[in-house]
């Protein structure tokens, strides 16, 4: 009888074990720190490397999620003739195993010019929102929202954006407009691209003053002799992010040099 009780007693505690311990561990789990490597790239519509080229590159940094810019879709460019009629999204994101978000700015060359998106983790959501275009644009320029589950099964908002080139007032103009369409964004976010600013420009100093910038302080442009900074990667709420490193690899794939962020994210 003794041995009996004792047998119901273990299985007891067996079952409290079992629907007790997972959800203290997933708990833990969910709320430990998530490290993450982001890398932006603006890709000069693959004038000056091929996308094996790109892809390999991109691959060998290892990257969790991308920011591209001058991402070109089946346009006919006269200045990248061996590009003519490829879809850069889907073939980076074939060649990299990574999955895909685009977002088209312009009709441009009999195909479509914009900006894009490479993850490893799966998206909940994509959207573009366009920016506004003040006196004195010359091109569409937009955002491009991908809301990414992580591992962890919490949400990640990382967005992708090009600013328009022709002055900081056209500029400022946008980054009001991006701050404005995320500041009600309840969860962590990302925002990587080319804002086509250098750091003391009012669109950067003012305009960005209250996200985190993790982007290292390296200058970005021209690739084969840099002397301006105009790529970035800022996070937000800048409590939740730390940043473990920051590079700016030098490569001439592009006119542009990639810059990428090692993170840890605290929920």
């Amino acid at each position: 009888m003794k041995i009996e009780k004792t047998k119901q007693i273990f299985l007891l505690i067996l079952l409290i074990v079992a629907f007790t311990l997972p959800g203290k561990v997933v708990a833990q789990v969910a709320n430990d720190p998530v490290k993450l490597k982001v890398l932006c790239y603006n890709l000069r519509f693959g004038e000056l490397a091929s996308l094996d080229e790109l892809a390999d590159f991109i691959k060998s940094q290892n990257p969790d999620i991308v920011a591209l810019q001058e991402v070109d879709v089946k346009t006919k460019r006269t200045l990248a003739p061996r590009q003519n009629g490829k879809d850069f999204i889907t073939e980076l994101g074939y060649r990299t195993g990574m999955l895909t978000a685009y977002a088209k700015t312009i009709p441009y060359a009999g195909g479509y010019y914009g900006i894009g998106i490479l993850s490893k983790y799966p998206f909940t959501e994509t959207r573009r929102v366009m920016l506004p275009m003040p006196e004195g644009s010359k091109e569409q320029r937009a955002m491009l929202f991908g809301n990414v589950e992580l591992p962890n099964g919490k949400l990640l908002t990382f967005v992708c954006t090009h600013l328009d080139y022709p002055s900081s007032e056209v500029r400022l103009v946008q980054v009001e407009a991006l701050n404005q369409v995320l500041k009600n964004n309840p969860w962590p976010m990302i925002v990587a691209g080319d804002f086509n600013a250098d750091p003391v420009s009012p669109e950067i100093s003012k305009g960005m003053s209250a996200w985190k910038q993790v982007s290292s302080s390296d200058f970005t442009i021209p690739s084969k002799s840099p002397h301006s900074k105009i790529d970035y990667i800022f996070c937000s709420p800048a409590n939740s992010w730390k940043a473990i490193s920051a590079n700016t690899p030098r490569v001439s794939l592009s006119d542009h040099l990639p810059v990428s962020a090692e993170l840890e994210l605290t929920f």
